[in-house]
């Protein structure tokens, strides 16, 4: 398993990828085409991953090597059109990592309570 100090420069890395192809020609990235078609055409595929991710996990849940492979790589694609999602927004990953570090060690059910609260 991969540490949280090997996992940090990678989120890091791609947070920079991403930062400079939001504002790239679109016919040059990607990323830059979804960030010029709008953030209804990034929520769109974020809930399109999100759909492939689930239906990949149903797969894993009872398959082999080769279908939790596919979850994760449906996860990694859910992730990046997250972070993709983050940025067109103006949001660092760092923001979700710093709730996340909040969270720990804190009952899922405390948590969930307290967000009624605020």
């Amino acid at each position: 398993m991969s540490t949280t100090a090997t996992q940090t420069p990678v989120l890091d890395a791609l947070a920079e990828v991403l930062k400079q192809r939001r504002h790239a020609a679109a016919e040059d990235s990607y990323v830059a085409s979804l960030h010029h078609k709008g953030l209804n055409k990034i929520l769109e595929k974020v809930g399109e991953e999100a759909t492939e991710t689930l239906l990949a996990a149903k797969d894993a849940e009872h398959g082999g090597d080769q279908e939790r492979q596919a979850l994760v790589a449906e996860t990694a694609d859910l992730w990046f059109h997250s972070l993709v999602m983050l940025s067109h927004l103006e949001l660092d990953h760092q923001c979700v990592l710093d709730e996340l570090a909040k969270r720990l060690g804190i009952s899922g059910h405390d948590e969930k309570a307290s967000r009624t609260q605020r």
